[in-house]
């Protein structure tokens, strides 16, 4: 049975991420910086997947107009979600978050 964890267990796991994030490879201090900035406090939201499916999932990052990072609280991992006309939409991205983030 899977485990739903709540938006402050979501921020112990995204400062947990954080703080073990390796800034010594060229680019990564940039790209964590990037990150800290488009974080956001976990809001519930309605993802799209493939298929008309959709799930409540909480957003952890703020839109840049294209692209999002979304906990997906069934699947127990982070998915960089697309900005659609219907909403965020999944795109089969997944892993830590800041790798989604940093995957565009």
């Amino acid at each position: 049975m899977v485990r739903i964890i709540g938006p402050s267990e979501i921020e112990a796991m995204l400062d947990a991420e954080e703080a073990a994030f390796d800034t010594g490879a060229p680019g990564a201090a940039a790209t964590l910086t990037a990150f800290r900035a488009a974080r956001r406090k976990p809001r519930l939201v309605t993802v799209n997947f493939s298929g008309g499916i959709t799930q409540k999932c909480w957003s952890v990052t703020r839109t840049n107009g294209d692209y999002r990072v979304i906990y997906l609280p069934l699947a127990g991992y982070f998915s960089l979600c697309v900005e659609s006309d219907f909403g965020p939409l999944d795109i089969g991205v997944h892993g830590p978050a800041i790798a989604c983030f940093n995957s565009v």
